[in-house]
């Protein structure tokens, strides 16, 4: 039996709807832009041009229905997504066969500190100070593609206080879910518990602490996060 020098970190774990079972969190993808109405409301062209992923921690997927507004930031903006939970992986998978790598989806936030985001943007280093802070990634109960089929297309949509301010469809994606697990097999061995963010769409903004967030999506039903 190994011996460790200290004490083992817990395994970053989510709930399964309709299971009593825990899906165990490997990795965390997140594919930057992946609606054409978001990379031109953040200032870029929405032509398809390679994707580009950027990662959250494990334990930044959080399950608790609440959000603690971060510190050292007074610009959080909420970013609705649907996350994509891996049963197995690989690499170089073809993409007929990406899919067949799908464990489930679940309802979930790319929370994002824009203000620390954008200075790091403009000094040209990496995003992790404004995307992968604690507790940055809400996350509804994981829905087995078995009960769900596979989701290609269907609304999404975010509310604020019961006020829309998200809109779209998973066919909308530049990039759609299949492309995303071959793409990134090309460049790391993906495995069981891997989680990809897919993208959100158009209308991100800030949010403040007392705002209660609503996210759903056709086949994921609805999650509730409060900021406090």
């Amino acid at each position: 039996m190994t011996e460790f020098a200290i004490d083992t970190p817990p395994i970053v774990a989510l709930p399964i709807a309709g299971s009593d079972a825990m899906f165990p969190v490997r990795r965390v993808y997140c594919i930057g832009r992946n609606y054409a109405a978001h990379a031109i409301e953040m200032g870029h062209d929405p032509d398809r041009e390679p994707p580009f992923f950027f990662q959250k921690n494990p334990n930044n997927l959080d399950p608790s229905g609440e959000f603690p507004y971060p510190p050292h930031s007074s610009d959080v903006h909420h970013e609705a997504e649907v996350a994509v939970m891996l049963k197995s992986g690989g690499t170089n998978i073809p993409l007929d066969q990406a899919e067949s790598h799908i464990f489930g989806y679940a309802l979930s936030l790319d929370m994002t500190r824009r203000d620390l985001q954008g200075a790091q943007k403009k000094m040209g280093r990496p995003w992790e100070i404004g995307k992968a802070f604690e507790r940055s990634a809400p996350v509804g109960p994981i829905h087995p593609v078995s009960s769900t089929g596979l989701l290609n297309e269907g609304a999404i949509t975010l509310k604020v206080n019961g006020e829309v301010r998200q809109e779209g469809d998973l066919n909308q994606m530049i990039w759609k879910v299949p492309e995303m697990i071959s793409y990134l097999s090309d460049y790391f061995e993906l495995a069981a518990g891997d989680v990809i963010l897919s993208g959100t769409p158009a209308g991100v903004g800030p949010i403040a602490r007392g705002d209660v967030m609503e996210i759903a999506a056709n086949g994921l039903g609805t999650v509730r996060i409060r900021v406090t």
